[in-house]
């Protein structure tokens, strides 16, 4: 009597190891979904557009013409410091 019930554990423990790798399959599935959903270009933190905008007195004058840019191209615009030339400041403003 002793032996059935011991084996009844032994027999059910494999079951319950596939369940368990299934689950944790599952869940290593979704982890792996749900972090290649949250690069910057799927949530449009990648590109930006940009444009120059002259000011002069701190009102804006002019503006350039809107052009969309992404990655390390979006990083040398920003890069690029104001110039000022007769009071009239151009500088890039990207949205």
């Amino acid at each position: 009597m002793l032996h059935s019930c011991h084996n009844t554990i032994f027999l059910t423990l494999p079951l319950y190891h596939e369940k368990m790798k299934r689950k944790l399959s599952y869940i290593a599935a979704l982890f792996f979904i749900a972090s290649s959903f949250t690069s910057c270009d799927l949530l449009g933190d990648g590109c930006q557009v940009c444009q120059t905008v002259s000011y002069e007195n701190e009102n804006p004058i002019a503006w350039g013409t809107e052009a969309e840019y992404c990655d390390q191209e979006l990083l040398a615009i920003k890069a690029i410091a104001p110039t000022t030339y007769n009071g009239v400041t151009t500088r890039w403003e990207c949205y």
